[in-house]
This record gives structure tokens, sequence and C-alpha cells, in this order.
């Protein structure tokens, strides 16, 4: 349990030896600073209840509040708001309880296993900046969710399944037409034989084959026949298929290992359409397939639907699965193999409809439990400063490795030739590039657009990436001038600064929680910020390692440390890694 939480308990029982008892009492962060650091607000509640005066309520309450020696300048305002304020001798004591040990000031949850879809890549296409902020945010909220106590895991969500393979296979055939997987005679090994093709010229074949197919209705019909193929496990061209998808996915694992994105599962919808035999047992004993014009759907509305709700496409006219489908396979595989209690979707949010319809009909075939949680964790889009969507200059859609390319060439002016070698230089600009990248991503509330300007978020000033890891560094950098000294204590505060850091600090537990509760990484931005803020300012207002008040001195360095193992924690949390200097 967390400082504050302890210390909510404690004045709850206060209240109670004033004569009253308080449910869900809640300690506010006061906005009068003048008046006190925090807020009581209960008196006015009690008032109805007890059928007292709140004034009066609020006088019993100080009364009690003032024997406490952990609080002072207590004091009532307007008709019986409680406010009071911190000593400076418990909140040493607090500082030093997490400066020892950090998770003291972190609430931990009850266990639940969550997963966490938040890839989406499809392979054999290039990583766009639509699969930036799906990575960034999923990968965040995992972490997050692991340091709060549960147990989560993430999931690539592969896109491998689909007619874009099977124009791949289909233009690979066109350009390679003696490869052995063509050849209905060939029996040897086909896991021996390898591709005259890379990654780079299968980003190319994609979106060739998909323009040729809309001009050539014979090319697409093959590719239509070559994916059939594939998802009949037929013999050369799921062989070829499966060779095409490790290219693919090791090139993918390299990008998502640049933003410092790790999936525990790298399921891909081909693994999840293993259990479609599964999925239509369940599916047709249930009942909720109808026949429409060839094709099966399952009627999804619900009475309390205030707009059209679609069908949902479970089988196309021509036999052939769908999306949705594919979709409903996955979650029947993940409730059989991890049988996760909550399933998050971290997928654009123009995606809702779709992921309102899938979970729908998941549970009217009862594929999950009542009480498993599906949710869809929606985002706004990445924009350029026209307000569009992030393209190249010629109007191209941008690529995840180009835009991390563009923004890297930015952070490269910034580095201080004088602290970092040239030999460090590239990979310490490649890092401040993705936190760059990875703190403007997050700044707004993940469900809004945002303009991403590069020159702006790569400012080594304002509230920027590179801002917070430049201080984090000049904070070790203090603790390493003054000898990395052990065992340090705060023991003395000397300015409103310091009490600042003190209470932003306390505040922690609280910012975390609405980060997890709103499936948003935009308070833990803010956060860092405003602790970085401070910290920077009490940096300026003081000479701290050459102050001559030992005890003072020492406090000091111990803030600086505990400020620093804070930044650093979160920046974790927000897969933001830490250069040793820039």
């Amino acid at each position: 349990m967390s400082i504050i939480k302890d210390l909510e308990k404690d004045i709850k029982e206060i209240v109670k030896k004033a004569g009253y008892e308080v449910e869900n009492f809640t300690l506010e962060t006061s906005n009068r600073r003048d008046l006190g650091e925090y807020q009581l607000n209960d008196a006015m509640q009690l008032a109805s209840i007890y059928h007292e005066n709140p004034r009066e309520i609020a006088s019993k309450i100080v009364a009690e509040l003032e024997k406490d020696p952990r609080f002072v300048n207590i004091n009532i305002a307007g008709p019986g708001f409680i406010n009071i304020s911190l000593s400076d001798d418990y909140t040493c004591e607090v500082l030093n309880e997490i400066h020892s040990d950090i998770f003291k000031n972190i609430d931990q949850k009850e266990p639940k296993k969550i997963l966490i879809d938040y890839g989406g890549a499809n392979v054999a296409k290039a990583l766009h900046v639509g699969h930036l902020r799906s990575a960034n945010i999923g990968e965040a909220l995992k972490r997050l969710a692991n340091l709060l106590g549960y147990r989560a895991v993430g999931d690539a969500h592969l896109g491998d399944y689909g007619r874009p393979l099977g124009l791949v296979l289909k233009e690979l055939k066109e350009r390679y037409p003696n490869l052995e997987f063509f050849n209905p005679n060939y029996e040897g090994n086909y896991e021996e034989l390898s591709l005259p093709i890379t990654n780079e010229d299968l980003e190319s074949i994609y979106p060739y084959a998909s323009n040729k197919s809309k001009e050539d209705e014979a090319y697409l019909e093959d590719a239509r026949d070559i994916t059939a193929r594939i998802q009949r496990h037929e013999r050369g061209y799921y062989d070829l298929w499966k060779k095409v998808v490790e290219i693919s996915k090791e090139d993918i694992k390299k990008t998502y290992d640049t933003l410092n994105v790790n999936f525990e599962i790298w399921n891909g919808e081909s693994d999840e359409m293993e259990f479609y035999d599964a999925l239509n047992e369940k599916i047709e004993a249930s009942g909720i397939l109808e026949d429409s014009e060839g094709a099966k759907i399952i009627d999804v509305t619900e009475e309390t639907d205030n707009a059209p709700m679609p069908p949902l496409l479970y089988t196309k006219s021509n036999g052939s699965v769908s999306y949705e489908t594919t979709d409903l396979a996955t979650i029947l595989e993940r409730e059989i193999h991890l049988k996760p209690d909550e399933m998050w979707y971290v997928v654009d949010g123009r995606q809702s409809l779709h992921f309102e319809q899938v979970f729908r009909a998941a549970r009217k075939a009862k594929l999950v439990s009542d009480d498993t949680v599906l949710e869809h964790v929606g985002f706004g889009t990445m924009n350029g400063r026209d307000g569009k969507p992030f393209k190249t200059r010629d109007g191209g859609v941008m690529t995840l490795k180009n835009l991390i390319g563009l923004v890297n060439e930015e952070t490269l002016k910034r580095i201080n030739p004088e602290t970092v070698s040239e030999e460090e230089k590239e990979e310490v600009a490649k890092t401040v590039a993705i936190a760059a990248l990875k703190y403007a991503d997050f700044l707004p509330f993940r469900g809004t657009d945002y303009i991403f300007e590069i020159e702006k978020f790569t400012d080594l000033e304002g509230k920027t990436g590179p801002y917070l890891l430049y201080s984090t560094i000049r904070m070790k950098s203090l603790l390493t001038k003054a000898g990395n000294p052990e065992s340090l204590k705060i023991t003395k505060l000397k300015g409103q600064t310091e009490k600042d850091i003190a209470l932003t600090i306390l505040n922690l537990p609280s910012v975390l929680d609405k980060s997890i509760e709103t499936r948003s990484l935009n308070e833990i931005a803010e956060y860092l910020y405003k602790l970085t803020s401070f910290y920077n300012k009490f940096y300026a207002e003081n000479k701290i390692i050459t102050e001559e008040d030992a005890q003072l001195r020492e406090s000091w360095l111990a803030l600086t440390e505990l400020v620093y193992k804070i930044n650093h924690l979160l920046l974790d949390v927000l897969s933001i890694k830490v250069p040793n200097k820039m």
C-alpha cells in the first residue's frame, strides 16, 4: 500500500475518534498551497448524515488532527473544508521510505492475467506510422500493468493468412517461375531451399501485386487460388509461404526491437485459424449463424442499441473466412491456452465497430466466460503539420523505418560532441530519437489525434523526450561527481521547491492508477515532465555539490537520487531507454 493510502487509512481513524464514520475517504491535493497541501472535504457530507453544522464537525476533526505531529498548518476554510500540510520531519521520513524501496509508493492490484494484442503488423508489408502508436501504447500498458501487480503478456498477432500473402506468392511465381516450390514433381526437402529475395524485395512486391490485381482480374483470381492453397497447407505453396513469413518476421522483430517493444507471443492469424474447426463447432452449436445470400452471418444487435448495428460476416459467399472470423478464432485460442481475465486490443480507434461486433459474437457463442473482459483500446492518428496522417514528401505512406530515420537525423544535430565520442554518436542519437517519438506519442490522451513536428519534439527544451533524457542524465552525472555516496538520507528540507518535489513524488500512485484505468499514458508523460521540471528548478536554485551544510548536502543528494530512480522507472514503463550521455 502506498504512503498516501496509508495516510488516508490513518486519517479515517482520526475522523472516527472525532465521532464520525467516513467511507471512501480520499486525501485531495489542494489547489491553494497557501492554505494547505491537502484538503479534507468530508465535513459537508457528514453534516447531511449526522445532521450537524459542517463547520462544527470540521472543528472536532481538526482537534483530533492537531494531536498528530505529522500534520501542520491545520485550518478550516469556508463552511467546513479542512486544510492540512505534512510536517517536514514526516515528509523526510516518508521520502526515505520510498528512497529505500521505491515500490513502497506503488499500490499493488489484485493479481489477474491480461492478454494485450498490440502488434497487428502484416507480413511482407512495410511497417508504417500507423503501427507506431499501437506498439508504443501496448508495450507501455503491458509494462505498467506488470508494475502494478498484474500478469500481462503481449501478442504481436501478425497478419499472415489472407489475400496479401496470396498476392505476394502470385508475383513470386511470375518473377521466379522455376522455383522448386512451384514444381509439382519436386520430392525434396523444402526447408533446405533458399529464396533469392530479401525483406526489401517483399516490401516492394506486395504494393506492385496489389495494384496489378486491381487491373487484371485473371491475376487476382490466381492470387485467390494461391491463398486457398496456402490455407489448405498445400505442399510447395504452403512451404513457400512459411519461408516468406520467416523472412518478413525477422525484419519486423528488428523494427520492434528498435522501438524497445518486446512481445511474449508471436502468433499470427494462421496460428489462430488452426482453431477454426473448434470455433465452427461452437458457433454452430450456439445456433446463432444465419444464411444471407450464400454467406453466413451472426446478428449482434442488442436492445440497448441507439444506432443500426450491422451483422458480423462469418463466412463469405465463396466459403472463405472473414477478418472477423479470424478474430473469433483468436479469442477461442487465447481462452483455451491462456484463460486470461482480460483481453485488451490496442488498435486504431477507427476499428471500434469491428471489435464491437466481434466481442458481441464471442459472448453470444460463449467463447469466453461472462466475467472475461474484452476491451478495444482505441487510439487516434499521428498527423503531419497539415493535420492529415503523416506522409512522405511525395504524399506516400510513411514507413516506420523512414520516420525513425528522419527523427534520427534531427537528433544527431543535437548530440554534444564534447561528451559523446564519434563512435557513440549514432547509437546515442538513435536512443534519443526513439525517446522523442515515444514521448510525443504519449503526451496526448490516446484517443486523440496529434501533430508530430520533428523539430519541436526533438528539442532539448520543453515537453519532449530529449528534455527528460538530458535532465535524467544530469541527475546521474551530479551523483557521480559527488562520488556516488551510499546510504543517503533526507533529513532536512530548505525551500518550497523541495516540498513541491516531495508532494509530487507522493502523488505517483494516483497517477499510475489513472493511467491504468484510462488505458492511457498521458498522465505518466505529464507527471514525468512536472517532476523533472520541479527538480530542474531546485537544481538551479541550489549549489548542491558545494553546499557547506553537510546535512543539507546529503539531503539534496538523496533527493536527487530519488527523483533519478523515479524517472528511470517511469521511462522504463514507457519503454524509453536512458543513454549514459548525450
